[in-house]
């Protein structure tokens, strides 16, 4: 599969490098430049190339969002119509400036995004686990320790393409629901953000 990156941080490169040891292609992109990716890609090895933001939206049939959420504006919206998009955000307002409709609960960032790319086909997942977790805590498929990881959105089948890349590097994806009813429930200050549960526990928690 081909998978393009939005964001190529804490979040998004260690994606970028489980992916690719998965047996992924990968472009990654930045807001600085390709040039400026150049020990990521070193990392990634034959399977992983830089791009601009635009290059990694043409590549990918997966797009994986990985930018602090105030900037979502700035993502192109040109292209993505149709494709998978992983949204890994999460709203912080020191961090992202206020936004009154996420402020008193009308609406979810994820859904902001999902309106932004027109077409999309969003998948909220990777938001409620650091990324140091991802890197270290994969385990194998029936290992009992395994982690489970949140996701929510409103596509039956993009949500199954999200939970069979999540198996593959070492984790369960544990279905939330919709993008908005859904994302709440594993979005920063709800019990399953940042939990870390196994598989089990996370659905108990979720159901």
């Amino acid at each position: 599969m081909r998978i393009g990156f939005l964001g190529a941080g804490h979040i998004g490169g260690t994606l970028a490098r489980l992916f690719t040891q998965a047996g992924h292609d990968v472009a990654v992109s930045n807001s600085r430049g390709p040039l400026t990716l150049a020990d990521l890609v070193a990392d990634l090895g034959e399977r992983g190339g830089a791009a601009t933001t635009e290059e990694a939206v043409s590549f990918g049939e997966v797009l994986v969002v990985a930018v602090p959420f105030g900037r979502y504006r700035e993502l192109p919206a040109a292209g993505v119509a149709g494709k998978v998009v992983i949204d890994t955000n999460n709203y912080y307002s020191g961090r992202d400036g206020n936004f009154d409709e996420l402020d008193d609960g009308r609406t979810t960032s994820s859904e902001l995004l999902q309106e932004h790319l027109a077409g999309a086909r969003v998948v909220k997942a990777f938001n409620s686990i650091q990324w140091q977790r991802l890197l270290d805590d994969g385990r194998p498929e029936g290992d009992p320790s395994r982690i489970g990881i949140p996701i929510s959105g409103d596509d039956e089948e993009a949500k199954r393409t999200v939970a069979g890349l999540i198996d593959q590097i070492g984790f369960d994806a544990v279905d939330a629901g919709a993008l908005g009813e859904g994302g709440r429930k594993h979005q920063p200050g709800a019990t399953a953000y940042g939990a870390n549960l196994r598989t089990s526990e996370l659905r108990e928690l979720l159901a």
